[in-house]
């Protein structure tokens, strides 16, 4: 499957490439924690997942969030399921939330929701640092997904890489733009986005949205309720 841009403005990378860049990024992937923990601390303050009784996340990459909130957060009977386009990273997923098999379920997709997520079968549904990866038309799809999988109103978290708002932040974001441009692989694929621009006010209500930049790699949080449509 290919992620094309459809303005033709940027290239994003392919399911296959992208897999291979993570495949052999592997562990060095918990090295971005000093930024990407600024915009989880509030991704999980605001996300109730103490009342989650099931959650699905697209990209779980390494586990580490998942983790986190089984070890400070999720109620004893809340079951999780992690997709990741990566053999990789679904090995290292499935080792370390190894505590929890009996409500983890860790497997390898295709870039794709699994055929056996039903309707309305989750109450959150996660991804971070996965949509910026992902082409235009392939992010109206995936959140299309989100939609159809969460229950009532069950709620959207998100986390990307956006555009930096100050002066700094931005010279750090335009310059990965352009990397970007050059080369999707200079930067693991990721480029800045804004969420928002993606999320339909017939189907969504923003519950928190935040943009932080430490060190200057600007990241944007949004969590949006569910409606009905």
């Amino acid at each position: 499957m290919r992620h094309g841009h459809p303005s033709g403005i940027a290239r994003t990378l392919t399911t296959s490439e992208a897999r291979a860049f993570y495949d052999r990024f592997g562990a060095k992937q918990d090295t971005q924690a000093f930024y990407e923990d600024r915009a989880l601390d509030p991704l999980v303050a605001h996300s109730d997942f103490e009342d989650a009784h099931s959650m699905f996340e697209f990209g779980c990459g390494t586990g580490r969030l998942a983790a986190r909130l089984f070890a400070t957060l999720l109620p004893d009977d809340c079951r999780y399921l992690g997709v990741d386009i990566s053999e990789t990273m679904v090995a290292l997923a499935r080792e370390r939330l190894h505590p929890w098999a009996n409500r983890a379920e860790v497997v390898q997709s295709e870039g794709f929701i699994p055929p056996q997520c039903a309707a309305g079968a989750y109450d959150r549904f996660v991804s971070t640092y996965v949509l910026d990866l992902m082409s235009e038309e392939a992010i109206q799809s995936l959140l299309a997904e989100a939609h159809r999988l969460l229950r009532g109103e069950g709620l959207l978290c998100l986390v990307s890489l956006t555009h930096g708002r100050g002066v700094p932040a931005k010279l750090v974001s335009s310059a990965w733009a352009v990397l970007h441009r050059v080369n999707p692989r200079l930067v693991g694929g990721c480029r800045p986005i804004e969420l928002q621009d993606f999320l339909g006010a017939d189907r969504w209500r923003v519950q928190h949205h935040e943009v932080v930049s430490p060190w200057g790699i600007t990241s944007e949080v949004l969590v949006a309720s569910r409606l009905s449509s």
